[in-house]
């Protein structure tokens, strides 16, 4: 799945993966090495993450029903927790630094694109 900062034009990831069963949302990319530039998971529903015994920081965006961005975090470090995002229809797990490298910020329109390529 290819996730872009229509806002800003740019591309966040372009091989993001689902997270939509609990297991699936629960573990999230806890049992990961790291992610690399390109990757990302979409938790949904999601209104808040943990990043408790990951190795690695990574960037978050949390997004309302219309994917605009309502919480980041850029390069949330491993053992924290998010606050809770009431109207956050899903979180974002990105490489740590997108969110500083594209210039994403709170209010972009972020759109999530099945196969394709990126504008």
């Amino acid at each position: 799945m290819i996730v872009i900062n229509r806002t800003k034009g740019r591309t966040l990831a372009d091989r993001a993966a689902k997270a939509q069963t609990f297991f699936r949302r629960f573990a999230g990319l806890l049992f990961s090495r790291r992610l690399v530039d390109g990757e990302g998971l979409w938790i949904a529903p999601c209104s808040s993450v943990h990043t408790l015994g990951m190795r690695y920081p990574v960037d978050v965006l949390f997004l309302d029903a219309r994917g605009n961005a309502i919480g980041l975090y850029p390069a949330l470090r491993p053992n924290r927790v998010t606050r809770r995002f009431r109207n956050a229809m899903g979180a974002l797990e990105l490489p740590g630094g997108v969110i500083a490298r594209t210039g994403t910020s709170l209010g972009d329109l972020v759109e999530f694109m099945e196969d394709g390529p990126a504008p």
